[in-house]
């Protein structure tokens, strides 16, 4: 005798998960859009007043550099080896705490270094170099 034997497929039951990834980014969107952003204003900050502050500043010593390679100081043309000297006899005169080095484009950029070299010599300068 035989046995009737009952086969069972073993089918897995799938869910198709498309309309609830539709509904999912729809509400994103919805929340997304209806939601107000606020400016926040941040914190202000009370500085100190600068005690060091100065409110009118010396004017700073210019050196010109022409491209022909003639050096001007206080519109007079100087000799590089006397720019030390020149701007010790600026500094006692006036209270200048910056030097500015005007050179033009087609100075020679050795003169423009042997300038600054000059000028370094001299401590407690600040040194700006325009090009023009």
């Amino acid at each position: 005798m035989s046995k009737a034997t009952t086969h069972y497929e073993n089918s897995e039951a799938n869910v198709d998960m498309t309309p609830m990834l539709d509904i999912v980014f729809i509400m994103l969107i919805f929340f997304i859009v209806s939601t107000s952003f606020l400016q926040s204003t941040g914190l202000e900050v009370l500085r100190p007043p600068a005690k060091m502050a100065n409110p009118n500043p010396a004017p700073a010593i210019v050196i010109q550099i022409k491209d022909n390679g003639d050096i001007w100081m206080n519109n007079r043309m100087v000799d590089m080896a006397r720019i030390p000297a020149n701007i010790e006899t600026m500094l006692t005169q006036h209270n200048h705490t910056q030097v500015l080095i005007d050179a033009d484009d087609q100075a020679k950029h050795s003169l423009v270094v042997g300038v600054l070299d000059q000028v370094s010599t001299i401590e407690e300068l600040g040194i700006s170099i325009v090009s023009r």
